[in-house]
């Protein structure tokens, strides 16, 4: 079966939008090939710094034949109708269609089509144009003569060159015949562009591959990953170092070179001094360089060596030494600046930094940091006894939070805001918990980010997200379908994780409110809309977390405390989670089948008298000792229940329920509920309404699907 390379040859792609890329190729090329009806065995694309590639392989040399028939008008039909008909159809006459005959619908005309597979190298000569004119680059440009031109080829950098063939294994195959504004296809290439910058002529994929490892280029972007990976560990072993691994800058530094030579620099050992954390994001930044971590230290830490590693795009012939010189000479300036900033922010107290907040605004509508301090400060105050935390020291790691945002190590790595707070906080000798709050009250960034489990730093860390999230409700600036510029689905996420880690009792409605005060708000208007947002976020973690959807649906569905919605997230993860191990059990299988049973029993009846069922039964009309048993039981167990879930106790009113699962099974088995008088049905009926909101005490049971859904 014929195979299909293409290879658009391009100056340097960033490297952010490779591997992106990659993929948009190959799902555009193979989606058009199969809306075509063209089947293939396998695709894979590549990326390079200078090319995007695609190999599909297992296409069918052409097209199958199409034959089908189309119906036409009756015989007869006026003439518009016909000549449609024949345009329709691609016919010159009605001599060429054939007349059908229907017992019901008369005679109508019938045209046979019959269209022949087309070459699949003409089809792709209309694919692959059409496929690099539209390429969806989040950022392209148009370059030289025919820019001025409207319309003209828009690509991430200027493309040089085009590759596409076809054909087997076994013959020659075939240039795609295309060009797109000057650039002809053809069999042309280049390799690495100082190595071997020289043409290459390549015809198929299996040819490709080890000509460009000839020509210094690894094609894929996965197997580069793994040489710098390798290589840069047994440099640092070598050394008797480790190397602190991140799959980020990996990732990047792979989309950087082509042919990866991996090289080890060192600096001053007096730039150690400097905290971890900035030395690494100095050497990142700056240099696109992995830092090493040496023997720990006197007190046991481990310690980052004063070396790094560094990837090449070349094979010097000096072994690299100018290539790590100029690194390390890079390095030492910026740890130069980076220790002239640690040492000048310890100079200012955290505290003596607050005024300098005011005059950064954090939202025109909401104020100042400076503002925001302040309300989050007074937040902190009041959620310190909830979640267990010294108040006062709540209050004043709220008051330091934001205050690293205006030193210089924060201007220059804004990523290191909140850690250098906490730096800077346990070197003017604040408590630890307060240092350790300033850092953590960001947390958690991500679902799989780490949730502080110190007090202090709990309720500062709520205290900002709910500052956030009533503040952005107030003004009316809330997320909508895949926007939200200020990640407050992530801050909703937040305070969710924070209040389950540290099993908080947060009442949200209350929070609300008193976060919407200092905005100087009232809640009234938006906080429904706020707690439903929570609802959706929470049920979006406890599905990630492998929960039920049915079953959270089934306690969502009850109204919390006043007939509002539910705000206490704490309370309504036990109820999903005992009702979970509730259902696991036989009680409550056969339980929620009996309950199945009484429901659909009450839909019938209820839509039949068009009426509801929700009077007492009467005990009086309890003829049988099946049915006597089950009023007894849904008395006892309603009771129970209602006591259990008011105590908090899920398990407790579980267990209660499961008393129900033997009456609700003897009164099936014996009892007829449809009986002749209208009297005894009527109190049957209620009585099976009385199960049903039996078990609303603990969940709505109706949103309980099948097992295991």
């Amino acid at each position: 079966m014929p195979d299909l390379l293409l290879e658009l040859f391009s100056e340097e792609i960033p490297a952010r939008m490779q591997r992106r890329a990659a993929e948009d190729l190959r799902k555009l090329v193979t989606d058009a090939l199969v809306e075509r009806g063209f089947l293939y065995e396998g695709a894979k694309a590549f990326a390079t710094p200078r090319r995007l590639a695609l190999h599909v392989a297992g296409l069918p040399p052409r097209g199958q034949d199409v034959r089908e028939e189309r119906k036409g008008p009756r015989v007869g039909a006026p003439e518009g109708a016909v000549q449609g008909f024949l345009k329709s159809a691609g016919l010159t006459s009605l001599d060429q269609a054939r007349i059908v005959s229907d017992p019901k619908k008369g005679e109508f005309y019938v045209a046979v089509i019959e269209r022949p597979g087309r070459e699949t190298i003409e089809v792709l000569a209309e694919i692959l144009p059409a496929v690099v004119k539209t390429f969806p680059w989040p950022k392209s440009m148009r370059w030289g003569a025919a820019s001025r031109e409207p319309g003209s080829l828009r690509w991430v950098r200027p493309l040089h060159s085009i590759v596409a063939s076809f054909g087997p294994e076994t013959e020659t195959p075939e240039v795609v015949p295309f060009a797109i504004e000057g650039v002809e296809v053809g069999f042309t290439t280049r390799g690495h562009r100082f190595l071997a910058p020289q043409a290459i002529e390549v015809r198929r994929f299996a040819d490709y591959l080890p000509a460009l490892e000839r020509a210094f280029v690894v094609l894929d972007a996965d197997r580069r990953k793994d040489i710098i990976l390798h290589d840069a560990r047994d440099l640092a072993f070598a050394r008797g170092l480790d190397l602190v691994e991140d799959e980020g800058l990996l990732e990047e530094v792979a989309g950087l070179v082509e042919w990866p030579v991996t090289l080890m620099g060192a600096f001053d050992e007096r730039f150690l001094n400097i905290p971890p954390e900035v030395i690494r994001a100095t050497i990142r930044a700056n240099q696109k360089c992995f830092v090493l971590r040496g023997a720990p230290g006197p007190d046991g830490r481990e310690r980052l060596a004063n070396a790094f590693i560094l990837v090449s795009n070349l094979v010097a012939s000096d072994g690299g030494a100018a290539i790590v010189a100029g690194n390390e000479r890079v390095v030492r300036a910026r740890l130069s600046d980076a220790a002239f900033f640690w040492e000048t922010d310890r100079k200012v107290r955290l505290e003596d930094r607050l005024p300098k907040l005011e005059s950064i605004v954090f939202h025109e509508k909401l104020g100042t940091q400076a503002k925001r301090v302040e309300r989050i400060a007074a937040l902190a105050r009041a959620l310190a006894p909830v979640v267990g935390a010294d108040a006062a020291l709540a209050e004043r790691a709220a008051r330091l939070a934001k205050a690293d945002l205006v030193t210089e190590m924060v201007g220059e790595f804004p990523e290191l805001q909140g850690l250098m707070g906490r730096y800077y906080a346990a070197e003017q000798g604040e408590d630890p918990a307060v240092a350790a709050a300033i850092e953590e009250h960001y947390k958690p960034l991500g679902p799989s980010d780490r949730v502080p489990t110190e007090a202090v730093s709990v309720a500062v860390a709520l205290a900002d997200k709910l500052d956030t999230l009533v503040g952005f409700w107030a003004i009316d600036e809330k997320p909508t379908g895949s926007k939200d510029p200020y990640a407050l689905r992530r801050a909703a996420l937040g305070v969710i994780r924070l209040i389950l880690a540290s099993e908080a009792r947060l009442p949200l409605r209350a929070q609300i409110a008193a976060a919407a005060a200092g905005h100087g708000r009232d809640s009234g208007a938006f906080a429904d809309d706020l707690l439903a947002f929570f609802a959706d976020r929470l049920k979006v973690y406890l599905r990630d977390q492998g929960a039920r959807h049915d079953l959270i649906d089934a306690v969502f569905a009850l109204p919390g405390q006043g007939g509002l919605l539910q705000d206490d997230l704490l309370m309504v993860v036990r109820r999903v989670e005992a009702l979970g191990r509730f259902l696991d059990t036989e009680d409550g299988k056969n339980l929620l089948a009996g309950y199945r049973r009484a429901a659909n029993i009450l839909r019938i009846e209820e839509k039949k008298d068009g009426r509801a069922f929700d009077a007492a039964p009467d005990r009086a009309l309890l003829r049988l000792p099946e049915e006597a048993a089950l009023a007894d039981a849904l008395q006892a167990a309603g009771a129970e229940a209602a006591r259990a879930v008011a105590a908090e106790d899920f398990e407790g009113a579980m267990r209660a329920l499961s008393t129900l699962r033997a009456p609700v099974d003897a009164f099936f088995d014996k009892v007829t509920v449809n009986a002749e008088d209208a009297g005894l049905r009527a109190n049957r009926l209620a009585l099976l309404n009385a199960l049903r909101a039996a078990t609303r005490e603990v969940a709505d049971f109706s949103r309980i699907g099948g097992e295991g859904r």
